[in-house]
């Protein structure tokens, strides 16, 4: 018979401080110790690293955070797991996991014994080691320590859709200063009490951060109660340094909690009232670097900000202090916290809970609770009959959303689209077919559209920070998602692209990690027409940044209409442990590729296109290549003038959709070979490569190869309010600009092309004439289609 667990008795509160001093042991030996782990022995400076490097000043208040978490795990059965917002405090997860066994578990080198204790030790912050802060080594983690402010983003993205989980989610006070953290409080906005989890935050205010005190901390408990209610949560407040007088408060609170989110959770579910519930926040006051020196040198430790790094100087090299780390380390106990061989006693190692319920080892932080594939509509069934190549008009995002409403209805409860405020100006009218946006703020009708407390699209919060949060805590618990935005505004968070990529880049280093869907990011509204926004939103920088990434994780996509953005789809969807970016236009254009061709683009990465090439069974002149929908276009507007006026120019047109297949196997394992790139761009003919982004990155690429007889028309930085086209002739990507270019390279065209050129030339005058006064684009553009060529 299993006897009944008093988990607020005094005994189970003296297990629990036992159990947080082991933790704060093990989390101090990481930071400086290679040896003698349990201190059987005096200290020696060959037991001291030669640079003890990492942080202290957050690591005991979370300690006992994730204590007090483990035991209303075990008293209330919970589905939990627990995100390390505060930055460099990797200790936490590590130590935590460690003292739970799920770290052994993982890495059986790294046992729950002396040896092992000694390797867990000397690899915190060390070559060849871990990492200071949580990475994707670190069990139990999905979200990476070094740029701050995603905790709250990250967490609201995992519990969606898993209305089992509640994500701890422990922020920095320092960290609730970035404007990621602030914009997030917001993401209650969004979570349907009904359908999806509960995040439960956890302010761990300390006070100060690397030189400075904390905003948040100078705040009054009354100021922030207003602060926290006025933003729609139940705040709870929690303070003091003495863990045995904390720890019923600590307890009575963390059940009150609970128990609240419980009780909200009941009520929506047995009822059906999908009203905006105020969910709780606690906010815990703890001094900075607690349980650590208290002064050093005159100057206080505890409870200042020189308590965040290292807060004591003793390493190899100097080991004069050395009396004081052993005094630091012994302030623990350890004695009565491990036995004779380094493991924890069995009364301590009955505390935290088993199997998958440890947060270290929750199945939701690998991979997901329950991943699934998801199911693909088929592409083709979406596809425009482009027989007569140019002549239909049509909007890809448009038909994209008839592909992208079946995916949502095939996949209701593991596929979600994300963005700030642009689903309806992306044109993925579709959508809202079959689904509302998710929002639990009040709805007045008839001013608001398609919001309801349940849908498949959260685009109502103005944040990038947010939406990309969101869609990386989804899919790195195992769902699927789609991140549109502005192309401009997508530097906003390259960063937290950067961070992904780095994310799945180590997690498939290791074997234990389970592989997780592709981050899909979709740029939009584009820098080549911006008639009405202008100069401030160009930017197809996304480009470059990412390309710059480890290739094996990175897919560039520049689709040049809906049959090839259609065919593009299953290698988003269908993808697994890549940051795939995807160009796609939302204005009116020309379709110009069948399906059959767009497939083979997208499956290829490129393609001879057939009807716009004229040197069948002989050497090209020239050739043309585009990456891009305005590029694509551009070029074949441009085959048509230069057919027109020198029939017998043998021209090669190439259409790149898959840009980065392009690079040297030597750098991207996908990569065409020489002789395959040989074989399609020659080794020694004129190439004009018109492009969407920036130059450089076409640069890069051609540098490895034989043929440097190119040139590169892209995005070159210049643009304002104005017409369309007028946008591509100012950055010379127009079809005049393009004909003029590649026919001056042509050997033994020099005099021939010389009228030629001087009637582009007057063109582009006449263009910049007719736009200034009529406020339109010259009817030569408007009016162009797409000539098949002899």
């Amino acid at each position: 018979m299993t006897t009944a667990v008093d988990y607020s008795s005094q005994e189970y509160f003296d297990k629990m401080t036992a159990y947080w001093r082991a933790a704060n042991y093990i989390s101090v030996g990481q930071l400086y110790l290679l040896d003698n782990p349990l201190l059987k022995r005096p200290l020696k400076d060959t037991d001291v690293k030669y640079h003890p490097i990492g942080h202290w000043g957050t690591i005991a208040g979370q300690n006992f955070i994730y204590t007090h978490l483990n035991r209303v795990i075990n008293k209330y059965d919970l589905n939990m797991f627990y995100i390390e917002g505060p930055g460099h405090g990797g200790q936490v997860m590590v130590s935590n996991s460690y003292l739970d066994g799920t770290y052994s578990d993982i890495y059986p080198r790294i046992s729950q014994d002396e040896e092992g204790m000694k390797h867990l030790f000397k690899q915190f912050s060390f070559p060849g080691g871990v990492a200071s802060h949580a990475s994707a080594q670190t069990p139990g983690s999905i979200h990476e320590g070094g740029e701050l402010g995603y905790a709250l983003s990250h967490a609201t993205g995992a519990i969606l859709d898993n209305p089992d989980v509640i994500a701890a989610v422990v922020t920095g006070d320092g960290e609730t200063e970035t404007g990621p953290l602030a914009a997030s409080w917001f993401s209650n906005t969004f979570i349907n009490p009904i359908h999806d989890g509960a995040i439960l935050p956890i302010v761990h205010m300390n006070g100060f951060k690397i030189s400075n005190p904390t905003i948040l901390s100078r705040k009054s408990d009354e100021d922030l109660t207003k602060y926290f209610e006025g933003l729609g949560w139940d705040p709870y407040f929690v303070e003091g340094d003495d863990a045995d007088k904390l720890n019923p408060v600590m307890a009575k609170t963390l059940d009150t909690a609970i128990e609240k989110i419980k009780a909200i959770q009941k009520h929506a579910r047995e009822t059906g009232d999908e009203t905006m519930p105020h969910w709780p926040v606690i906010i815990v006051r703890t001094p900075k670097g607690w349980t650590g020196p208290k002064t050093w040198d005159g100057e206080p430790i505890e409870g200042s900000f020189r308590a965040h790094q290292i807060p004591i100087p003793v390493d190899s090299g100097d080991m004069q202090h050395a009396d004081d780390l052993v005094s630091w380390l012994k302030s623990y106990k350890p004695e009565e916290l491990f036995d004779e061989n380094g493991k924890l006693i069995p009364e301590l190692a009955a505390l935290p809970p088993k199997g998958d319920k440890r947060m270290a080892a929750n199945p939701i932080t690998n991979g997901g609770i329950d991943p699934k594939p998801l199911v693909l509509p088929d592409y083709t069934k979406y596809a425009l009959d482009n027989t007569e190549h140019g002549k239909q008009v049509k909007q890809d995002m448009i038909i994209w959303s008839d592909y992208l409403r079946d995916l949502i209805k095939l996949n209701p409860t593991n596929f979600r689209i994300f963005g700030p405020d642009e689903t309806m100006s992306n044109r993925l009218y579709s959508l809202f077919e079959v689904t509302n946006r998710q929002w639990m703020e009040p709805i007045h009708e008839p001013a608001d559209q398609y919001l309801a407390p349940s849908g498949r699209i959260i685009d109502s919060q103005l944040s990038e920070h947010q939406s990309e949060g969101f869609n990386e805590g989804y899919t790195l618990t195992g769902r699927h998602g789609l991140f549109t935005s502005y192309e401009a505004f997508l530097r906003v968070v390259d960063s937290m692209i950067t961070q992904h990529f780095k994310w799945i880049r180590k997690a498939s280093e290791e074997p234990w990690h389970k592989a997780y869907p592709s981050l899909n990011v979709v740029s939009t509204s584009t820098s080549f027409q911006q008639d009405h926004n202008g100069y401030t939103h160009q930017d197809p920088g996304i480009l470059t940044h990412v390309a710059e990434k480890k290739a094996e994780f990175i897919r560039e996509y520049l689709p040049a209409d809906a049959n090839s953005l259609l065919a593009v789809s299953p290698l988003l969807f269908g993808s697994q442990n890549t940051v795939n970016i995807l160009i796609s236009s939302k204005q009116p254009r020309p379709q110009f590729y069948s399906i059959e061709e767009a497939t083979v683009l997208a499956q290829n990465g490129l393609k001879r296109i057939d009807w716009a090439s004229n040197d069948d069974g002989v050497e090209p002149d020239l050739v043309m290549a585009a990456a891009g929908t305005e590029p694509n276009m551009e070029s074949l507007a441009a085959i048509n003038l230069l057919h027109d006026a020198f029939p017998e120019l043998k021209i090669r047109f190439i259409n790149v959709v898959d840009l980065l297949k392009l690079r040297s196997p030597e750098i991207d394992p996908r990569g065409f070979s020489e002789d395959e790139f040989d074989q399609i761009f020659t080794k020694d003919k004129p190439i004009l490569f018109a492009y969407h982004g920036f130059e450089g990155l076409i640069r890069d690429i051609w540098f490895t190869r034989h043929n440097h007889n190119i040139m590169i028309h892209g995005y070159r930085e210049e643009g304002d309010i104005t017409t369309p086209f007028d946008m591509r002739v100012v950055n010379e990507l127009d079809r005049y600009h393009l004909a003029k270019d590649a026919i001056s390279h042509v050997p033994g065209y020099e005099q021939k092309a010389a009228a030629f050129i001087q009637k582009m030339d007057d063109t582009l005058q006449y263009h910049h004439d007719y736009i200034r006064e009529h406020g339109e684009d010259i009817p030569e553009v408007l009016d162009w289609v797409w000539k098949p060529i002899k």
